[in-house]
């Protein structure tokens, strides 16, 4: 650090670099570089261990195709920093350069020292115009960069590299996982250390989970608008720096623990996926903040408005959007995700609204500079890749829409199944679609059937449980008055709004989840869960628990329903046994190529569907699949009451009756099955 120099440092002009953007440690000093396409100067502070006092201020002494850049002995990792950055201050022209703030440096692989909100973080009068300019020093409320050194003992770890079909998604939170885990240490909880501890990864091995997706990990930022009402930015969907992981989440203050618990993971078989929001930043609309991007070249890092640069486009629906299509910002996304596989060795990516990813001038572009970055890089395009596939701007709804190698969440399977489980009219042709991975979507472009991420709830929306629990939502406690949240949750309370004691209608909730839980994993595509709906977790009919950084969210693992944990674990281990997902999608007989599987839809009354079938209010039917070299599978879904069908000729056996006390079953079927109501079965032909 800092102490190790001796009097006023000075920059060794013959060893600064350009190449490596953000503040590169090589044993002997660090090199500082900075992109800014519009600057006039680019100010480097350096800070004492406690981020309070700036102990140096050095204009980086050389630039180079906009990157300003300077080497100084000496500095070693813990060094804390920050950037002031001059130019023109001419918002009209979209240009609010102000060298009063202090700026977080984007490719910051540490941060330190909270946000503290304040009006000097503003880079005009607070109350005022924004075209004014407001000349007071930002550093005393802004967290500071920290050097870092990378290095870390993976002990020769590869790659684990699971095949999509034998993927099993865990959307989580790493606060909201950990903070009630009765035998995660105290001390431990809601950060990376807790994560990564043994608790956590027996319980995800124990259900068959393949990896673990974690809500945004990236710094972010606590809104002042949610702080002033006593609320906090929960989910993190607020990211200002796309390379240093969330303060608050390091026990340690250490990124080095982030590192140890995606090891631990890999140890475990388990990969780490990371959602990741490139779409938009903290800093809001031109009456934000100025802490970062805004102040280092806001003309560059965002899309300004077409008709006046003035103000920012906004198809993200959170005031800026991230100016993917300029090069020098394209780079930094992609260096950033390449730092996190690399560096961090997670497995892959889900891309928040990723459709503003494929903006161009046209719109979306699905041949567009960003996949096409992605297609053709050899680190990113070995990795997992998952697209959010919408956004809020005009066509930015585009499920189907994402080139190979992306695949997509598909809100269809969660409103489709949703629908058909509460007994909705018509839903036995939609389900059928999502039964055998949205083919209409992706059957296209010679992608594979694992393109559809297939699941029943996420974290934006009502859990599983509050699915089959609650009509309405109930969302007084983010201080919106109900305004905030969708309204089509496609959910059915089972004749009382919320929690109970009666018996009968907790029973018939369990069923109908069940039932649901099965209806996804035995489907063809990339299952994901939300954490705790195999427990049973409740928001209380929150759907949209975004500021909600209590017990409302956190896993309540003191409540948990175990038969909903024991149901997920038989069907995970019954998907992998009978090899239910397939990269090739199964096609109706008469269509199917040689090896290719084949489906088609058995009626109850013992015949194959006819096209008169699906115009009917029908609830329960039967997929009927054919693999090469395997037993055909019978999968049944009730939806309606007690039932009888009639099995193809041949003997079967049932292995899957969501409404038995064990699901799991290896038992001789009769001719004719009868099947309960809201029930899910899965039968073997000629099974030893």
């Amino acid at each position: 650090m800092l102490k190790s120099i001796h009097g006023e440092p000075q920059f060794d002009r013959q060893s600064g670099r350009a190449e490596t953007l953000g503040a590169e440690f090589d044993g002997d000093g660090t090199n500082f570089a900075l992109f800014s396409e519009n600057a006039t100067g680019v100010d480097l502070c350096l800070f004492d261990d406690t981020g309070k006092t700036e102990t140096h201020r050095m204009a980086l002494p050389d630039m180079e195709g906009g990157i300003w850049h300077g080497y100084l002995p000496g500095i070693k990792p813990g060094q804390l920093y920050g950037y002031r950055v001059h130019g023109p201050h001419a918002p009209e022209s979209g240009h609010r350069f102000n060298a009063a703030k202090l700026l977080l440096d984007p490719y910051a692989r540490e941060t330190r020292g909270p946000l503290i909100w304040d009006d000097a973080l503003y880079g005009y009068p607070v109350g005022g115009s924004d075209l004014d300019r407001d000349d007071r020093d930002s550093a005393g409320f802004m967290p500071k960069a920290v050097v870092v050194d990378a290095a870390f003992d993976w002990e020769a770890e590869e790659a684990l590299n699971t095949r999509w079909e034998d993927t099993f998604l865990y959307e989580a939170h790493v606060k909201g996982l950990t903070m009630l885990h009765p035998n995660v240490p105290e001390a431990d909880r809601g950060t990376f250390a807790g994560l990564g501890s043994q608790p956590i990864i027996d319980h995800l091995k124990s259900i068959g989970v393949s990896a673990i997706e974690l809500l945004p990990v990236h710094g972010f930022v606590n809104d002042r608008h949610l702080q002033e009402k006593g609320l906090s930015n929960y989910w993190g969907y607020n990211s200002l720096s796309f390379f240093a992981p969330q303060s608050s989440y390091l026990k340690s203050g250490d990124i080095r623990e982030v590192k140890r618990a995606i090891r631990r993971f890999h140890d475990a078989g388990i990969e780490v996926i990371l959602d990741v929001v490139y779409n938009h930043t903290a800093e809001g609309n031109e009456m934000g903040a100025t802490l970062s991007f805004r102040g280092i070249d806001n003309a560059v890092y965002y899309l300004s408005s077409p008709d006046n640069p003035r103000h920012g486009f906004d198809v993200t629906g959170t005031g800026n959007t991230l100016n993917v299509a300029h090069p020098m910002v394209l780079r930094m996304v992609l260096d950033s995700l390449r730092y996190w596989v690399q560096v961090m060795h997670v497995d892959g990516f889900r891309f928040d609204l990723a459709s503003t990813l494929g903006r161009e001038q046209s719109g979306f572009e699905r041949d567009g500079a960003f996949f096409a970055a992605i297609k053709q890089d050899p680190v990113l395009s070995k990795v997992k890749l998952i697209a959010e596939p919408w956004d809020i701007g005009a066509g930015g709804y585009q499920v189907g829409g994402f080139p190979w190698p992306f695949r997509e969440w598909n809100d269809k399977f969660r409103d489709d199944v949703r629908g058909f489980w509460r007994r909705n009219k018509a839903c036995a042709a939609p389900l059928s679609e999502r039964l055998l991975g949205s083919q209409v979507q992706f059957n296209h472009s010679q992608r594979p059937a694992t393109s559809s991420v297939n699941f029943l709830a996420a974290h934006d929306g009502f859990t599983l449980w509050d699915t089959v629990s609650f009509n309405d939502k109930h969302n007084d406690a983010n201080g919106e008055n109900g305004r905030d949240g969708h309204n089509n949750n496609l959910s059915d309370n089972m004749g009382i709004e919320g929690a109970t004691e009666d018996e009968g209608v907790n029973a018939s909730r369990a069923r109908r989840a069940k039932a649901m839980l099965a209806t996804l994993l035995l489907s063809q595509g990339v299952p994901m869960i939300l954490a705790g709906d195999e427990l049973g977790q409740s928001q209380n009919g929150n759907n949209n628990a975004y500021c909600q950084d209590n017990d409302l969210a956190w896993i309540n693992w003191d409540g948990a329903r175990g038969d909903l944990r024991d149901a997920v674990a038989a069907l995970a281990a019954l998907r992998k046994d009978l090899a239910l997902a397939q990269a090739a999608f199964a096609l109706a007989p008469q269509d199917a190529g040689e090896g290719q599987p084949s489906a088609s839809w058995w009626h109850p009354s013992g015949r194959e569907f006819q096209e008169d079938d699906w115009t009917a209010d029908l609830t329960c039917l039967g997929l009927y699949l054919r693999v090469q070299d395997a037993p055909d599978r019978l999968i049944i879904i009730n939806g309606g009451d007690d039932a009888e069908v009639n099995l193809p000729e041949g003997r079967w056996s049932h292995r899957l009756d969501t409404a038995a006390e064990t699901i799991a079953l290896d038992a001789k079927a009769e001719r004719t099955l009868q099947v309960g109501w809201q029930s899910v079965h899965v039968l073997l032909s000629d099974a030893a």
